[in-house]
């Protein structure tokens, strides 16, 4: 593995290497398009079995990224979504084969029917095409977007951050792996292989060769691919996900899922950053909950009613009820009724992921109904928000848009449709 990742193959330019890049992606999607169920499957299996070998390799190569991440002042948030361990290497694997076992979208009919003049119509899955996907500090997410692009019929140009590239590149090796092995093309899944923040902005202008782009990362990265990207996105720009712990709530329950919501892993999108606690259990469920918080190591910012609780609580600001905090600190707010926690969420969600934590089936129902994100839960830990978790294999990111992919973005995600038309002559009056 070259420790400067940076330098342009052959002295290219940034923009002459990501114009081969295109290209080759563009050729490649083309035979991805017709590889079969199986040959697909057989790619990703050996993948799976390349990462296996491969550990202590990806391991040395992740050491690499470690060491510099601390050096860099990594914070342990970001330190934690960097490190592969064994048992996250062999996620990685197990991953890909839950890819390989789900059914393949490619070909599916979607709906079909006969029109008077004898016209059959199918509407059929076809893959998107290329897809470009722009990440930061995750290295598994070199697995996960490889994996699904693939399962789905697509070709695939990653780009990870300068914080991940050793380890990426490692991983990287194993997907190309896994596809000599199924005898399909290479580059059906690149790698950038420059940290080159020109790269990026390269990225986003090739309308010739990437059909939509998923950035994966902070909201710096997320803000400057989103003002500046010509190719379609699939994107969320902030998690600020709530719990909301209704009065007909399970305290014992509540505490459960509020203290895995938020410190399971702070520094994922699904963590919740904002606890609602119903003003008619306050009393006797925010002494246990904070306490809870605080010796998990978990800081709490709240309004006056929480503050009342605690000495330990900071006072939260206007802006913390905004604030993605990716780290082990929470704001806390008591609200009168679910109206008022709806009218809050409706305020400062992010349009990611809430939940409501009670046993009143008709308030549950409401604000499933009524908060508009793109994951809605009840009784259950805004963790949960993982393509993984939902039975996807894998996802590809987290979209709060509006256009067919929202929620988690897995394999039926990575396709789109077109019609099939089987007629006998005829002509139109």
């Amino acid at each position: 593995m070259s420790d400067t990742p940076d330098r342009a193959k052959d002295g290219q330019t940034v923009s002459a290497l990501m114009d081969t890049i295109g290209q080759r992606a563009r050729a490649a999607a083309a035979r991805m398009s017709l590889a079969s169920r199986s040959v697909k499957d057989q790619a990703l299996r050996a993948a799976a079995r390349s990462l296996r070998a491969r550990e202590a390799e990806i391991q040395a190569e992740n050491t690499k990224d470690m060491e510099a991440g601390r050096a860099k002042g990594l914070t342990p948030a970001l330190l934690d979504r960097l490190a592969l361990t064994d048992d996250r290497i062999e996620a990685m694997a197990q991953g890909l084969e839950a890819v390989a076992a789900l059914a393949d979208p490619v070909g599916e009919v979607m709906g079909a029917w006969d029109r008077p003049n004898g016209l059959r119509i199918e509407r059929v899955r076809v893959p998107l095409g290329v897809i470009g996907v722009i990440y930061e500090s995750r290295p598994n997410v070199t697995a996960d977007a490889g994996a699904l692009c693939l399962k789905a019929g697509n070709a695939a140009i990653l780009r990870g951050g300068s914080e991940s590239i050793h380890s990426s590149s490692a991983i990287h090796a194993c997907l190309v792996d896994g596809l000599t092995d199924a005898g399909l093309p290479e580059d059906a899944i690149q790698m950038v292989p420059t940290t080159d923040r020109a790269a990026v902005g390269e990225m986003l202008t090739m309308t010739q060769y990437i059909d939509v782009i998923v950035p994966r990362g902070g909201r710096s990265l997320v803000e400057r691919v989103s003002a500046e990207s010509r190719v379609p996105l699939f994107k969320h720009l902030d998690g600020i996900c709530h719990t909301y712990v209704h009065a007909a709530a399970d305290l014992e329950k509540a505490r459960a899922v509020c203290l895995n919501a938020k410190m399971r892993r702070t520094g994922i999108c699904g963590a919740t950053e904002t606890i609602l606690v119903d003003r008619q259990i306050a009393a006797s469920f925010l002494p246990p909950l904070l306490d809870d918080l605080a010796k998990a190591g978990c800081a709490v910012r709240g309004d006056l009613q929480t503050q009342a609780v605690s000495g330990a609580v900071e006072p939260a600001t206007d802006a913390d009820w905004d604030t993605e905090y990716l780290d082990a600190i929470v704001s806390v707010k008591v609200v009168e009724t679910l109206d008022e926690a709806l009218a809050h969420i409706a305020a400062h969600s992010s349009q990611h992921t809430d939940c409501i934590l009670t046993e009143d089936q008709e308030a549950a129902e409401r604000f499933l109904t009524q908060v508009d994100s793109a994951i809605v839960m009840h009784n259950a830990s805004t963790q949960f928000a993982d393509g993984g978790e939902f039975g996807m294999g894998a996802e590809i990111g987290i979209s709060t848009g509006r256009m067919h992919a929202r929620g988690p973005v897995g394999v039926e995600q990575l396709t789109i449709f077109k019609y099939k038309v089987r007629g006998t002559g005829q002509t139109r009056p």
